[in-house]
């Protein structure tokens, strides 16, 4: 009996600290918008929306990237907590770089599941952030943690305002614009670039920031072998790893601009659009907030007001 009363207190306690921490969170409204990028690993946020949050950043608004899972499997020569520890670390790094903060959720890399128990976890994230904006994976990938990250944060769009939902978290007052980051895949339906941003300004912040991520650029990630990493500049040349960095990015975040030139003519207009380099690509959730032209420029104060 006294020890049902103890953790009955015990639990009780812990409550209300959690209520007590998310209030005081949703409390410090200083204006600024607050965005959570969600990826599945400690590198997938950083890249599909690390531009887009310098960009936030630099303007005084409060970015978190969360990554889903530990990437504890995400190397071909190392694996487990010490691997874990590595890439959050890695993480943090990045994140302090491009001026927003960072989480690594413990949850093993590969074994993501779309469960009640990390359906509460997504939300508790985003009412704790008190967002304005969501972004993730969608939910067709070929990874199953990506998709259930997508999976997760969508089921997350209605929640997110039930009280009774988590009701350790006080729920959103509003419904945050929730947003895919752009991929490849065409099934069930392609991506659509619903909004089309401008990473030149900050393209080699965002370069500087990932070469902290040492596991999975220099050194190949999961899929690494000593034949892949070979022509890689070696650590003792951190000049030289940079620009084979940088020339990797150009390509991709070139190859972005190119493939969605046309939303960033929309956005931009037709001169400064087309003379964009670099760029990262969002697609509206059906879920969730739905903005309007005015709205999405209020949300992206980086876009040019036309």
């Amino acid at each position: 009996m006294i020890v049902r009363q103890i953790l009955s207190t015990a639990f009780l306690l812990i409550v209300t600290s959690n209520v007590l921490l998310a209030q005081d969170a949703q409390n410090k409204d200083d204006g600024k918008l607050r965005i959570i990028c969600f990826g599945a690993h400690p590198d997938d946020a950083e890249y599909k929306s690390g531009g887009a949050a310098a960009l936030w950043a630099e303007l005084g608004h409060h970015v978190k990237l969360v990554s889903v899972t530990n990437g504890d499997i995400g190397h071909w020569q190392m694996a487990g907590g010490t691997l874990a520890k590595r890439r959050t670390a890695e993480s943090a790094l990045v994140a302090k770089r491009l001026g927003v903060a960072s989480e690594v959720l413990d949850i093993h890399d590969g074994e993501l599941m779309p469960t009640l128990e990390n359906r509460r976890t997504i939300v508790r994230l985003i009412r704790d952030w008190n967002a304005d904006i969501v972004i993730a994976h969608r939910p067709w990938d070929y990874h199953p943690d990506h998709r259930y990250t997508g999976v997760l944060v969508q089921d997350a769009a209605f929640m997110v305002t039930v009280p009774y939902f988590c009701p350790d978290t006080p729920p959103l007052k509003k419904n945050p614009l929730f947003l895919y980051s752009s991929d490849r895949f065409k099934r069930p339906y392609p991506f659509k670039a619903d909004i089309a941003v401008s990473i030149d300004p900050v393209f080699e912040k965002k370069v500087d920031a990932l070469t902290a991520l040492e596991s999975q650029v220099f050194e190949g990630g999961a899929l690494g072998n000593e034949e892949k990493v070979r022509d890689i500049p070696p650590a003792s040349e951190p000049e030289l790893r940079r620009e084979w960095l940088k020339g990797h990015w150009q390509r991709r975040a070139g190859g972005e601009a190119n493939t969605y030139r046309d939303a960033l003519i929309e956005w931009y207009g037709e001169e400064a659009g087309k003379a964009v380099k670099y760029a990262e690509a969002f697609e509206i959730c059906e879920y969730g907030r739905q903005p309007s032209h005015e709205e999405i420029l209020e949300l992206f104060p980086f876009l040019p007001k036309k």
